[in-house]
Parts: C-alpha cells; structure tokens; sequence
C-alpha cells in the first residue's frame, strides 16, 4: 500500500531517504511549478521557485506538524516565492512581460486565458478549508473520497465544500468582469490548474534538496563563527551592498507599479468592447433558439398533415353540429367565412399533435386508460378547445385526454359485464378480472384494479338504478377530471372540486342540525366535514350565497 505525504516526509526527516523525498517531488511538482509559472510568467524562472520551495521542504521536514496537508503548505511557499522572485526581476524582463500580455488581450480570449491571470488572487480570498478542497480536488485531481478523507470529513460534506468555493471563485472573478458558470470554472480548473514540468526537473530538485538537507547541519554549525569572524571593513561592504540592493529593488517596484498602471488603463479602454462582444454573442444565441423553436413547430406540423389522407375520413366520421362549426371557425380564425373541413382538419390535427407531443413528456399526466384512444378521440380532446397555447390550455386538454380514455374503457367494461353475465345465466362476477376474457389482452390486472365491483350476486336482485362497478383510482386533476361509475346499461361520471363537493355536503348537515339555516362562517362547517379544509376555500365559497337567502330551502329554490 503507498505511504501518503506525511508518512514520506517522516521517513526523509528522520532517516535520510532520497527514495521517499523523490517520490514527495513526484507527487507535487506540477502543482508547485504551474503555481509558480502563473505568477513569473517564466518556465525558467518556474523552475528556480520549484527547486527553492523543496529545498526549503527538505529543510524544514522534521518540523512540520503531524495535520499539515502537504500540497496547501506546497502552494503558499511557492506563491510566496514566487512573489519574491517577481520583486527581483528586471526592467527588461517585465516590458517583455507587458508586451506578451498586450498580444493576449488583443487575441480572442479564451476562459482559462481571462480567468489565469486572477486565480492567485481568487485563491487567496478564499478561507483555508476552501482553498485546501480546491487544491486536492481539482489541483491534484482527487476523488471527493479522497479530499474527505484527507480533510478529515465525509464525502458529502467534501462536494459541499468544494462546491462552495468553487462559487466563490466564480463570484470573484465575475466582480473583475470575467462571465462563467460554475461548472466551466471547474472544468477550466481541473484542466489547466496544473501543468507538466520539464523534464528533468524532479531529478535536479530531488538531488539538490537532498545535499542541501545533508549540509543543514554543517551551515548551521560554521555559519555563527564566520559572523563572528567578520571584520568591521567586512560589515561596512554588506551593509553597503544591502543598502544598494533595496535601492534597486525600490527602482524596480516603482517600475512595476508604472507598467502596471497602464496595463489597467489599456484594459479599462478594452473593457466596453469586451462587453459589446458579449452582448453580440447572447444576441446571437437567443436568435438561434428563436430559430431553433420555429424549426421544430414547422416539423410537428409537416408529421401532423403527412397522414392528412388517412385522418379525413376520421374527420368526417365526427358529428359536428352548428355549435361546434362556430367553435372551429373561431379556432381556425376564419372569421367571415364557413370553414371548409380541410381547415378544421388542420386545426384540429396540429392541436392533436401537440398535445400527444406535450403528453409524452409528461409522464404523470397520463393514465393506463389511453392505451384505448382512437385518432377520433384525440380529435374530440382538442376540437371543443378555443386554443392550446397557455398551460391552462393544457391542463385542461389533458383532462380531456384522460376523461374520454376513461369514458371509452367504461364503455368497453359495460360490454364486457353484459357479455359475462349472458355467458354466466345472469350472475355477476366475484372479480373484476374474471371479465378480461371479455376485453381482450390489453386489459391487464393493473388496469382493472383502478376499478372497484360494487355488487355480486344475481344480476335479477339488483335494481337498475344501483351500479355495479366505481372508478377508484386516484385523480390526476382533482378540478378537471371525472369519476365513473356504471351498471349494465348506464353510466354515471362526475368531475369537480372534491373539497367543494365536501364543502357543501357539511353545509346541508349544517342546515339539517340548525332549522334549515345556512351557515355564514367557515368555523361553523368544521365539525362536519370529513377532512379539514382550508377556512379561506370555505369562505370564498359560502361568499358566493346570494344576499339575503339564509335557508337552504331558499337556495334549492334558486338552483331550480
């Protein structure tokens, strides 16, 4: 089983193990190196900091704590160096710099190439806890196992971590004028994060390190006494010599702080035609759903009319009255003219179409019944329908849908009771699903359970207003859709609201327990109904009692 971090840099510390400090540089080069080379900007100048961070890792090895993560103490040494290398650059090599840079913002950039330039700094904003998730999740590519693991949490706790500050990276570089989701900066992240050092590299700093931690001990011995040795003259050259190097350094920063300067003046200028690309670019998207959008509804009404042939004759199969003529010359906007069939037929055709398209991505819309439609009642669902565009619209063509797929299976079972009873001298059956020989194999047992049989026995002792078998299953649209129940030669179905079904029924008991008065206040109906409902449903509905009708004989009256 491979050691982790700790357990290497154990070894290193306390035995000298090159083997253990190399596989340490294995490990976490590329992320030291592609932290260094976003700040310097130099492969060259990536790999001195590279080299110097594990040179201070092997120096420091035996004193770090037992809960550091390796790859954030890895990170912020070559972020400080690097920043340190910065400072001591030269003039030429920062003018080099700003003119590469220049050349970026002139190409058409990128999201990593927008995005590189502040993850230093986005980084840093981050808290510690956040920034250790990011580096061992998209820096060193782990698993959200792993990073748990590592963090000392569970999985879940990990992706919400890791998910956080991932946000808030997004946020810090959208406040810079930078638009990204936060799934394209993670996937910039995991992709460009970290890149291959040269090679050869882990072999100099993997020796390197290891003669600088052999001679720790020998430098710290001898470094006291050469002080000590240090003549005046000695003292007085350094001194001079320190004098001159922050001289230099302060010329350098002053230099630095002039290039940058301009540097944001040039991208101040170019930041409002950034965002008028920007603005170009979502016009164009939204121009291209719009398309998009068009070209599909012109494909749904080519599959509508290529069975137009096939479909007529159904068309011409409908009773159409003089009520539904008008309705379809509304619906085909034909004002002024009698419509011909064929431009009902279009209507009523795209409408069918729409709605099975709608349908089928809406699966619980929809009910076993509608294996038994026919393309006549698919045509009836839509006909009767002055439009299909809003989901009202929809909401109430899928009722229709679902109510003549009942009615048409009601029908069926009706036929199937009759047969049963005839081929059985008159008695009814003990089981509803002793009538599937009667229905056929599309009749399945889970169909027939959303029904209930209501009486068994000779069909010669029931009375003819009894029924015999009642819709049971649970409704898909309480306010639309109907019940139904039938016997041998009639069908009863009943759709509405069933709280205001509830609602009125607890206000004729309320009236049979109070001399006939009606009731004024919702509290009055609660201990008559069933279910609670809702006080403000009760009110809006007993608001609707005509003024000064206070009996319930007075408004049977009304009804009538």
């Amino acid at each position: 089983m491979a050691k982790n971090d700790l357990e290497l840099l154990q070894q290193y510390a306390k035995q000298g193990s090159e083997a253990a400090f190399a596989e340490l540089v294995h490990r976490h080069l590329d992320l030291v190196y592609s932290a260094a080379l976003r700040q310097v900007r130099s492969p060259q100048l990536a790999e001195e900091v590279a080299q110097s961070v594990f040179a201070d890792l092997a120096r420091l090895a035996a004193g770090l704590n037992s809960d550091t993560i390796l790859s954030a103490w890895l990170y912020q040494v070559a972020r400080r160096t690097a920043v340190d290398v910065v400072r001591r650059e030269s003039r030429r090599q920062l003018r080099e710099q700003l003119a590469v840079e220049l050349a970026d913002m002139n190409a058409q950039p990128t999201i990593w190439n927008q995005i590189q330039p502040l993850l230093e700094e986005a980084m840093e904003s981050l808290e510690p806890a956040e920034r250790n998730a990011v580096l061992l999740r998209y820096f060193e590519n782990r698993t959200l196992r792993e990073v748990g693991q590592t963090l000392g949490t569970s999985e879940d706790a990990a992706q919400k971590r890791v998910s956080r500050a991932v946000e808030r990276l997004r946020e810090f570089v959208s406040r810079r004028g930078i638009t990204v989701g936060a799934s394209g900066l993670a996937l910039a992240l995991a992709t460009n994060a970290v890149q291959s050092a040269p090679l050869g590299l882990a072999a100099t700093i993997s020796s390197s390190a290891a003669i600088a931690g052999a001679a720790l001990s020998t430098i710290t011995t001898t470094g006291t006494t050469k002080i000590i040795a240090m003549t005046t003259l000695q003292k007085i050259a350094v001194t001079a010599g320190i004098t001159a190097a922050l001289g230099v350094g302060l010329y350098e920063t002053y230099q630095v702080s002039e290039a940058r300067h301009q540097l944001r003046s040039l991208r101040q200028q170019q930041a409002p035609l950034e965002e008028q690309l920007h603005q170009l670019g979502r016009e164009r998207e939204d121009a291209l759903a719009k398309l998009a959008a068009a070209q599909g509804e012109n494909d749904a009404l080519r599959a509508s009319l290529a069975d137009l042939p096939k479909l007529r004759g159904e068309v011409g199969r409908l009773r159409v009255s003089e009520r539904e003529l008008a309705q379809i010359k509304a619906a085909a906007d034909l004002t002024g003219t009698e419509p011909s069939m064929d431009a009902a037929f279009k209507t009523w055709a795209v409408r069918a179409s729409r709605l099975r398209q709608r349908l089928n991505a809406t699966s619980d819309a929809r009910i076993p019944e509608m294996q038994f439609l026919t393309e006549k009642n698919w045509f009836e669902a839509v006909k009767d329908l002055k439009q299909l565009d809003t989901e009202d619209d929809f909401r109430r063509a899928f009722s229709n849908v679902r109510n003549i797929a009942k009615s048409e299976f009601v029908n069926a079972m009706q036929k199937a009771l009759r047969g049963y009873t005839d081929a059985n001298n008159g008695q009814l059956p003990q089981d509803l699903s002793q009538l599937k020989p009667f229905l056929g194999e599309s009749a399945d047992d889970s169909l027939l359970q959303r029904y209930k049989l209501l009486r068994t026995g000779s069909l010669a002792d029931i009375p003819r207003s009894e029924y015999l078998v009642a819709d049971t299953a649970p409704l898909v649209d309480e306010e639309h859709d109907a019940t139904y129940k039938f016997s041998i030669n009639s069908i009863n179905s009943h759709s509405g609201d069933p709280a205001e079904d509830a609602i009125k029924e607890a206000g004729i008991q309320f009236a049979s327990a109070h001399n006939d008065l009606l009731p004024t206040d919702a509290s009055q109906l609660a201990g008559y109904l069933k279910k609670p409902i809702d006080p403000k449903k009760i009110q809006d509905i007993l608001s609707h009692i005509p003024p000064g009708v206070t009996t319930l004989r007075q408004l049977q009256a009304i009804d009538k």
